[in-house]
């Protein structure tokens, strides 16, 4: 990763990081500081069970307890770091909670957004942000081809909806007040999730695993479900990637779907295939699905040309790839091993390996390198 381009303006950078201590905040922190940043976290404390605890993470940065609803003692923090990088993560990430707590979601969701875009402008050191919202944020229509930027904003469910919100928020705390000062501004629209280390509830890679560790076969609520998922490094490579070019180029500074190859783009079903086939011993699913479910979209995908033409992202790793390094480090923590090593290792690999698209063209033929069944 040292070698890589991408993450050369990261060293000896202050970087502000919210929602430090959850499953992609853990993997970021982990990045940033093979990149030589000088790191600071802030968020509620880490779960027993958690990958920021698994990894020993509080003890190799400036890891900051506290509640991004709390105005007061964001500032003190913020204030007190000095960055000159933020990244906010901070957020109740689960669509199915955010039906049981929609104040607490939009609450965090929002207001947390406007706290820590309000500590950027009070702040005078900051020079490049990136809010990381969801594919989620999107009218979805149910469109058969993917979402792209100028589409319409306004998730349906509360936890999509207020990241919609989030969304509007930046896009105003920019215009209004931190373009006059030339401060780059970027929005970074994810999608689905998968690697090691995510215990969340309601998650189908975590539930998966759950279900084998008890011996029973995997409970699928939605399996025609279709969408974009990748590894947790996929959509880390594109945000520091984006905030390393918006700090070179601001014209460069915008909102960016992140995102898979189309046909990466699956079922909760094949991704549950995938899984079973990579444990092995006899893991299996079965449909669950639920009458009277609060409601989830059948079908998601994204557009993600903006940031491969703008910026000459690629993913690295397609599905199956992605689901076997899930596997890797699950079985490798089940067993006892070395956390920060398995993650080490996965990192490393991960930036060795050629982009997709590398592999596509050999003798004037587009081929495609993958193994993946497609579904």
């Amino acid at each position: 990763m040292e070698k890589n381009p991408a993450f050369k303006n990261f060293s000896s950078k202050r970087v502000f990081l919210t929602g430090h201590t959850g499953f992609k905040g853990s993997w970021l922190c982990t990045l940033l500081l093979k990149a030589g940043a000088e790191v600071t976290g802030f968020a509620l404390p880490p779960e027993e069970i958690s990958l920021f605890r698994l990894a020993g993470l509080e003890g190799k940065m400036n890891s900051i307890y506290g509640d991004i609803r709390n105005f007061d003692v964001l500032w003190n923090a913020f204030n007190a770091t000095k960055p000159e990088i933020v990244i906010h993560m901070a957020a109740q990430p689960i669509v199915r909670e955010s039906y049981r707590n929609p104040v607490d979601t939009y609450h965090t969701n929002v207001m947390g957004t406007v706290h820590i875009l309000e500590c950027i402008r009070r702040s005078d050191s900051v020079g490049s942000i990136l809010n990381v919202t969801t594919d989620k944020v999107y009218e979805n229509k149910q469109w058969p081809w993917g979402f792209r930027e100028t589409d319409p904003l306004d998730g349906f469910d509360p936890y999509s909806n207020s990241k919609s919100c989030s969304e509007l928020v930046t896009h105003s705390y920019y215009h209004s007040f931190l373009a006059k000062r030339g401060i780059a501004v970027s929005t970074a629209r994810a999608g689905n999730v998968i690697g090691g280390g995510d215990f969340s509830a309601d998650r189908i890679l975590p539930d998966c695993v759950r279900a084998v560790q008890a011996g029973i076969p995997i409970r699928l609520r939605n399996p025609n479900s279709l969408r974009p998922y990748q590894h947790v490094l996929e959509p880390l490579s594109a945000y520091l990637l984006i905030m390393q070019r918006q700090m070179e180029n601001p014209r460069l500074a915008g909102w960016y779907n992140v995102g898979p190859d189309a046909g990466d783009c699956i079922s909760t079903q094949a991704l549950a295939e995938l899984f079973c086939e990579a444990w092995g011993a006899g893991a299996c699913w079965e449909c669950a699905c639920e009458n009277g479910a609060p409601h989830e979209d059948a079908a998601l995908t994204l557009d993600c040309s903006k940031l491969r033409l703008a910026l000459g992202w690629r993913p690295r790793w397609d599905i199956r790839q992605a689901v076997e390094k899930t596997v890797q480090w699950t079985q490798n923590w089940l067993s006892g091993g070395d956390i920060s090593a398995c993650m080490e290792q996965q990192i490393d690999t991960y930036f060795r390996y050629p982009p997709v698209e590398e592999n596509y063209r050999k003798d004037g033929i587009m081929r495609c390198r993958r193994t993946a069944k497609r579904y």
